[in-house]
């Protein structure tokens, strides 16, 4: 079957014009010393947690068995749309993805730096009551074929009222970037163009997605006899959101940029930013 990109979550963002005034200028993270301002300190230490689901499972290039070739016609059945789609939105997801969008038109001039867009988009969430904060995961290199790396993105966390941990809530604001691979399949260009850019949710969630996708690599690059480049083997990406991480509310001051200009207020919005991640 095809997926219909209609059915997804997170579209690309209209063109919106933002006025800022000195007060809201003055609170944006990384211009200059504002930064220390408006930074967190009643819970600064960082917390420490692991999600150790099998994230670092063997993933090798090619198996030693024959290898059947995929075209550009071949798709993976059985493929659920939610996995794409997530069309069974909580009442507490769904308000937050709402407002991370608004976020992201607010601060849509600072997409050519992530890690002050997320800082951004991190406090303004945590202006609206949502209990969130930069995770940063890293991870060695396996005794088998994961790569070690690091990676960022942020997550808020849902409790109840004795303060225990209901549900996780990952958020990603660049996600779909993080699956592009070199010469793919038109099959898999259209998974690519359904995922949403912006994911918002679980963990058991972006499982299922990282499953599929991790698939449909594979499939796409051996039909072009290609190898999997290590930062896009099953391993490596589960580790990328599911492995231990920091989590912290720092903000950080030290990445000053220049004054904002009243271009930077107008310029049009589209979700979808430069992908980061690093290996060694």
């Amino acid at each position: 079957f095809y997926l219909n990109k209609k059915m997804q979550v997170f579209r690309s963002m209209k063109r919106v014009t933002i006025p800022f005034d000195d007060k809201t200028k003055g609170q944006i993270i990384g211009r200059g010393q504002q930064a220390d301002q408006i930074s967190y300190h009643a819970d600064d230490d960082a917390l420490v947690f692991g999600l150790p689901d099998g994230v670092a499972e063997n993933d090798s290039d090619f198996d030693h068995t024959q290898v059947s070739m995929y075209d550009s016609r071949e798709v993976i059945e059985d493929v659920p749309i939610p996995v794409f789609c997530n069309i069974d939105l909580d009442l507490f997801q769904n308000s937050l993805s709402t407002t991370v969008t608004k976020a992201l038109e607010l601060f849509s001039f600072l997409k050519s730096n992530k890690p002050i867009l997320q800082q951004n988009v991190m406090k303004y969430l945590r202006d609206f009551g949502y209990n969130s904060a930069i995770c940063k995961t890293k991870w060695e290199s396996s005794s088998g074929s994961v790569k070690g790396g690091n990676y960022q993105f942020i997550d808020v966390i849902r409790s109840d009222s004795s303060n225990q941990m209901i549900n996780r809530y990952i958020i990603d604001l660049d996600f779909a970037a993080e699956f592009e691979i070199a010469r793919p399949t038109n099959h898999y260009k259209r998974m690519l163009q359904s995922l949403r850019k912006v994911f918002v949710g679980k963990s058991e969630e972006l499982k299922q997605i990282l499953k599929v996708m991790s698939e449909a690599v594979r499939r796409s690059l051996r039909s072009k006899e290609l190898h999997i480049p290590p930062w896009r083997k099953q391993g490596f990406m589960q580790n990328k959101w599911l492995g231990a991480y920091k989590r912290t509310t720092n903000i950080l001051p030290s990445l000053n940029l220049p004054p904002l200009k009243q271009t930077d207020v107008v310029q049009c919005c589209s979700v979808g930013f430069n992908a980061a991640v690093n290996c060694y």
